[in-house]
């Protein structure tokens, strides 16, 4: 299962392209039983784990690991600022006017990445 990428909210990567890297390069060990014993290998978009990498034996996972840049000119145009400001578990975002806009802003500290916003 590769493409919760699709549907999921908070992904940091899509699976699919590493998914397609991984299985051409280790398709050899594979095609026969050679090797000593099952091996499970996995990869996630997210922390959230629906690629099953908390019980696999190789986890490749997708980590945000930078602040989101605002685009204050879109941003009032895409999202709700209140659904914004309470989907972050750690309150990093906050309401602001910028240039006159309605926006968000983001407290670096309080950040944890995980791509709720």
């Amino acid at each position: 299962h590769t493409q919760g990428w699709v549907h999921c909210h908070t992904p940091a990567t899509d699976a699919s392209g590493l998914v397609k890297v991984v299985m051409d390069d280790l398709i050899d060990h594979f095609k026969e039983e050679k090797l000593p014993a099952k091996l499970r290998i996995a990869v996630a978009c997210c922390l959230n784990m629906c690629g099953a990498v908390h019980c696999s034996d190789i986890a490749l996972l997708g980590v945000h690991r930078v602040v989101p840049k605002i685009n204050n000119q879109t941003l009032p145009n895409l999202c709700e600022i209140p659904t914004t400001v309470s989907s972050c578990p750690t309150a990093a975002i906050r309401p602001a006017m910028v240039d006159g806009v309605q926006s968000v802003e983001v407290d670096d500290e309080r950040c944890m990445y995980c791509g709720n916003c």
